[in-house]
């Protein structure tokens, strides 16, 4: 997993060290105030966040070498989370087409960029091979998607985890909406902090079903939405706690002697999280489980942080320690979690890691000790209705039939308003869809928000950027304002991982529904193409603004909306190897849902080497 984890790892006792937070150079000459930042160390100057990736990825990769020989001609699958993709790549791609210049490798600037190059060094055919867009959730949520896919049995190993670079472009960002620490040193829990600093990170494991009791696994996985804002957690951490509780109960239950906390040093974060604990294990319990704030010590690695994280607690488990928390001061009594001053001796049973992100989303996973299979029944995920709305209604319209207020509406981006339009149809096909979770595909993401930002930045500096803006240049501000919109407190998260991302996000529920995280899973794949997003298409591709919609539920018959369609069958997400043919782009994928008779297949692809197929069983 690269510098980050070796330049923070202590010995076997002691005070945790701020060793890697500093005043970054390039951060501080592009004019940020508060420019902290803990960066990996480069092999080259212009090595980014593609190297990043492939620095873990090929570690990694070395590790299976060594302990699993024979890997490679298994079934193995790929999951990734990424905040950013590759946000320097996306820079320069703006100032070129901005100056009317043509973008020489157009993949570069797409958020699946770096996770197709990583996979055409390792030459190997990946199946599934997915890429979550959860904003600083997003590696929690690949890690718990790569599970349910082995629950599956969609492959005999998994490689999940996630990656991400500290630009300007997200340092102005979290400026903007004052979350960076202006000492450089976060606090999370005490009565001075002043938020958090930027770092990047990779990090990559590999999965694979246990073979026998003993030894540390991944237990449980839950996630949620808050449906409550669109950047501020709920205080009360009531879907956070709904997250921790889920993994929890999937784990049977275990008691927890160590939390990994998201811990942004932000007294809505940290009020929220401790919330979260007294939810999901009880006032007492949440008082006295040792915590482990990671980020005080690396930095907020956003994509990545939800794997480096689930590595420092797995580090301390098999050293046989509670690890020390970074930071010092009062203790904020608000929330009055258990953090160590010094790294102790300490059995741990079980590990609770907490996340949470832009969007309101939440995910959580459970590491112990390997007590035998407990493996639920799995369910079918069933097809019930899709909608398609092919261009963005008038904003005074849309906010009406949403009951949202105008300004609201018309402050968000055209995937937004295409999603919400996508889903007030589904509603009235289906009836309310409160209470379900929600999966947004969509092939080029918020490249069009991204490089009116971008631009902003450029003109104006870093005081200059706008901070209303910034929340959408997440892709997961789609789910999150959906999820605000019609009540949807489910799992909560987006796709990109190329031009078949509706089959990506169609693929991601059904699985959720399969494993019982969800009976009822909202999909949208959505695009929204101006001239940015059609510049970085790829020869040939047809990529048109539009939403469809589609209601996947656990039974074969819905509370409302009728029986279901068709039943989700085999799953191909393949990766790697060989051009595919030609097929449907970006939500046209899932058009043929909305016709009165169901496909056999639901086809879409990603040139130069992505295939993505979904059979559709009669009911």
């Amino acid at each position: 997993m690269g510098e980050q984890w070796d330049a923070v790892r202590a010995g076997p006792l002691g005070a945790a060290a701020l060793v890697v937070l500093r005043r970054d150079a390039e951060l501080a000459a592009k004019g940020l105030s508060h420019p902290f930042a803990a960066r990996v160390k480069r092999e080259r100057d212009d090595d980014g966040a593609p190297a990043i990736l492939w620095k873990a990825l090929s570690s990694c990769v070395a590790e299976l070498d060594g302990k699993r020989p024979g890997w490679r001609s298994e079934r193995v699958g790929l999951v990734l989370g990424t905040a950013c993709g590759d946000m320097r790549a996306s820079q320069s791609a703006f100032e070129l087409l901005d100056r009317g210049q043509r973008v020489p490798d157009i993949e570069a600037p797409t958020y699946f960029g770096p996770m197709a190059q990583a996979v055409r060094r390792l030459g190997l055919p990946l199946d599934p091979s997915m890429l979550l867009l959860g904003a600083c959730a997003s590696a929690t949520l690949a890690i718990g998607l790569a599970m349910r896919f082995l629950q599956r049995g969609a492959c005999d190993l998994i490689l999940a985890g996630g990656f991400d670079e500290v630009t300007d472009f997200v340092a102005a960002g979290f400026e903007s909406l004052r979350a960076i620490s202006a000492s450089g040193r976060p606090r999370p829990f005490r009565l001075d902090r002043d938020g958090m600093a930027l770092g990047e990170g990779a990090a990559v494991l590999a999965l694979a079903p246990a073979s026998a009791p003993g030894g540390l696994v991944l237990r449980g996985f839950g996630a949620s939405s808050d449906a409550a804002h669109l950047t501020a957690p709920d205080r009360e951490g009531r879907a956070l706690g709904r997250a921790g509780a889920a993994a929890l109960e999937e784990a049977g239950g275990p008691a927890i002697d160590l939390v990994s906390a998201h811990a942004t040093a932000t007294p809505m974060n940290d009020a929220a999280e401790f919330g979260a604990l007294v939810h999901a294990l009880g006032a007492d319990e949440a008082r006295h489980v040792v915590v482990h704030p990671f980020k005080a010590q690396i930095g907020h690695t956003m994509g990545a942080a939800g794997a480096l994280e689930l590595l420092a607690c797995f580090d301390a488990v098999q050293r046989g320690v509670w690890p020390a928390a970074a930071g010092s001061g009062v203790m904020d009594p608000a929330t009055p979690v258990r953090l160590l001053n010094e790294t102790t001796p300490g059995v741990t049973r079980a590990v609770l890691k907490l996340s949470s992100a832009f969007g309101g989303c939440n995910a959580a996973l459970v590491l112990g000790e390997h007590e035998g299979s407990v493996v639920g029944a799995r369910s079918s995920a069933y097809v019930h209705a899709a909608v398609h709305v092919e261009c963005e209604p008038a904003v005074e319209d849309l906010a009406r039939r949403c009951h949202m207020a105008v300004d609201r509406v018309a402050r968000a981006d055209g995937l937004v308003r295409l999603a919400l339009a996508a889903l007030v149809d589904l509603e009235e096909a289906c009836g309310p869809l409160r209470g379900a979770g929600v999966v947004v595909g969509t092939a080029l993401a918020t490249v069009e928000t991204n490089a009116l930002f971008a631009a902003r930045l450029r003109q104006r500096g870093p005081g200059g950027v706008e901070p209303r803006r910034f929340p959408y240049t997440s892709p997961n501000a789609v789910a999150g304002e959906c999820s605000m919109a019609f009540g949807l407190t489910g799992p909560s998260f987006s796709v990109g991982g190329g031009m078949h991302a509706a089959i990506e996000a169609l693929a991601a529920a059904a699985v959720l529904v399969e494993a019982g995280d969800a009976d009822r899973m909202v999909v949208v794949a959505v695009d929204d193409v101006g001239a940015i997003a059609r510049a970085l298409s790829p020869p040939g591709v047809d990529v048109q603004s539009g939403a469809v919609a589609v209601l996947l539920t656990a039974a074969g018959a819905a509370a409302s909306g009728g029986r279901a369609r068709a039943r989700v069958g085999a799953i191909t997400l393949r990766r790697g190897r060989g051009a595919p043919a030609t097929g449907p782009a970006g939500h046209r994928a899932l058009v043929p849902l909305v016709g009165s008779a169901p496909p056999r297949e639901l086809f879409g692809v990603s040139p130069p080497d992505v295939v993505a197929r979904i059979v559709l069983e009669p009911v």
